[in-house]
């Protein structure tokens, strides 16, 4: 670990390859686990806001969700997330025609009819923030159905900080993203 700014970081972000795989993968991280995608409390009225232009891009059952439990969450434990369906798919998940998971937030993001393109902590992963009162805590999230992307990061040596570059820069701002790169730059030597 090691001190940035106001953040705590795991070297893991340095020394881990990772390059995300869909063709492998078919977005499971976005189809798989317990809870809905980690929002900021600003995201919260984001999402309320541009529902409207981002229904069309959802699946039937996603609105019914939707509609029904609010576009956020917030979960057993006070914290603020995306909404599932049955529990598993968030419920901004979309399918392409490879029954590949996409997000309909991006998916509106690519077509321009809305100028956000999604929450950070899905621009950020496989990192994880988790904010204290003094500091945050940036972490890589190994989970075994990102193995494939793992593989893909190492084959091409991609290290994770690099892959999620603008998401790293859209949380802490270039500045933090350039002292990040000189701390790898001599982790590395």
């Amino acid at each position: 670990m090691f001190q940035l700014g106001k953040t705590i970081v795991s070297e893991d972000i340095i020394e881990k390859d990772f390059v995300c795989n869909l063709s492998a993968c078919k977005g499971a991280c976005c189809i798989n686990g317990d809870a809905g995608a980690p929002l900021e409390k600003e995201e919260t009225t984001i999402l309320e806001e541009i529902y409207p232009k981002i229904k069309p891009f959802l699946r039937k059952k996603s609105i019914e969700v939707i509609e029904k439990v609010g576009t956020w969450v917030t979960s057993e434990s006070g914290e603020l997330e995306t909404p599932l369906i049955d529990g598993a798919d968030c419920a901004y998940v979309i399918f392409d025609k490879n029954k590949t998971a996409l997000c309909a937030i991006e998916e509106a993001y690519n077509q321009g009819e809305i100028g956000w393109k999604k929450p950070v902590s899905c621009h950020l992963y496989p990192i994880r923030v988790k904010d204290y009162s003094e500091f945050s805590a940036v972490n890589y999230d190994k989970w075994e159905i990102c193995d494939d992307a793992c593989t893909l990061g190492k084959e091409l040596q991609v290290p994770v900080y690099k892959f999620v570059k603008q998401g790293l820069v859209r949380k802490f701002g270039q500045n933090w993203y350039d002292e990040l790169e000189k701390v790898a730059e001599k982790h590395v030597k």
